[in-house]
């Protein structure tokens, strides 16, 4: 078997960065039929075909995303190894890509990412977090890029997203309900009465807990007024914190709700459930860092529990 081409490797790893011969040409300053040249001489060598032609794109096939896998891994390493001889810090350094649902409550991102930081600190090592939030499907199609490690996220990947990727559960929790003082004393039948026509704070349509919330209402024949609907989970929160309506958050995080937005814990309930997901393009997790988050979310004892309100 040839031994590998690290010119063509390169220009592959390019090639798979931008989309495109053409734009992979203008930054390595070659010529497309250069490199489209040099691109299928590396694909005949190894006996695969790494791209597909979509419109004037390239998708990577199965293969090819293989291929980059291990690409981005030595192309970083060389990067590091520059770094290094030019006398910047000698520490190896991990790189965590994240994409975090902008559904998912910004302080439960964080509890799920912070054992990522003291795993990798009591080693040799440091870690540096790239993390970026948006919509679960267009952070699914970086992941398929191989632009993200992980995507953490309150539902499991849908069924029509046109990617390979699995879906490891990190844990559930009950949910709990908060306002500010006033607006809970304005309020002040006994829970969950009291959100009858209660102004209350919805999440957007892409949030696993909207429809649970919306049946749990109907359920129990409660008839809050909907004040707003928020795509960002943070947002929500701050116009909570106004007084614009109740809202609901992850029971896990109640003590940090009440603490950042100044709101009191008015009730919680088991009859809903959130639950929360790391998706990757691998069936068995492997990156240091999201082996770490997945283990501590398997041990955290808060998961699977309530916050228990003061008598």
């Amino acid at each position: 078997m040839s031994s590998l081409n690290y010119k063509h490797l390169h220009y592959f790893w390019v090639v798979a960065k931008t989309g495109s011969i053409a734009r992979a040409s203008e930054q390595l300053h070659l010529t497309p039929q250069t490199i489209s040249g040099q691109l299928s001489l590396f694909e005949e060598i190894q006996g695969e075909q790494l791209f597909e032609k979509s419109g004037r794109n390239l998708v990577l096939t199965d293969a090819g995303r293989l291929v980059l896998s291990y690409a981005e891994e030595i192309f970083s390493l060389g990067q590091e190894l520059e770094e290094v001889l030019q006398h910047r810090p000698t520490e190896r350094t991990v790189q965590l890509r994240v994409g975090v649902s902008d559904a998912v409550a910004k302080a439960l991102a964080y509890r799920l990412l912070e054992p990522a930081l003291n795993a990798v600190q009591s080693t040799a090592q440091t870690l540096r977090i790239n993390c970026r939030e948006g919509k679960l499907q267009q952070l699914l199609a970086e992941l398929a890029a191989h632009k993200l490690d992980v995507v953490i996220t309150d539902t499991p990947m849908p069924p029509t997203a046109n990617i390979r990727g699995f879906n490891h559960h990190l844990g559930e929790c009950d949910v709990s309900f908060f306002a500010t003082q006033m607006l809970a004393e304005q309020f002040s039948a006994g829970f969950p009465a009291c959100l009858n026509g209660a102004p209350f704070l919805l999440p957007g349509e892409d949030a696993a807990l909207r429809s649970k919330l919306l049946h749990w209402f109907h359920a129990n024949e409660l008839r809050p007024r909907i004040a707003g609907e928020f795509d960002d989970s943070a947002l929500m929160s701050a116009f909570g914190r106004a007084g614009a309506g109740f809202f609901a958050a992850p029971s896990v995080i109640a003590e940090m709700v009440t603490k950042q937005y100044d709101v009191v814990l008015v009730g919680q309930t088991r009859d809903i459930k959130e639950e929360f997901f790391a998706i990757s393009v691998q069936r068995k997790l492997t990156h240091p860092a999201v082996l770490a988050i997945s283990e501590a979310a398997k041990r955290d004892h808060l998961w699977n529990r309530g916050t228990p309100l003061a008598p």
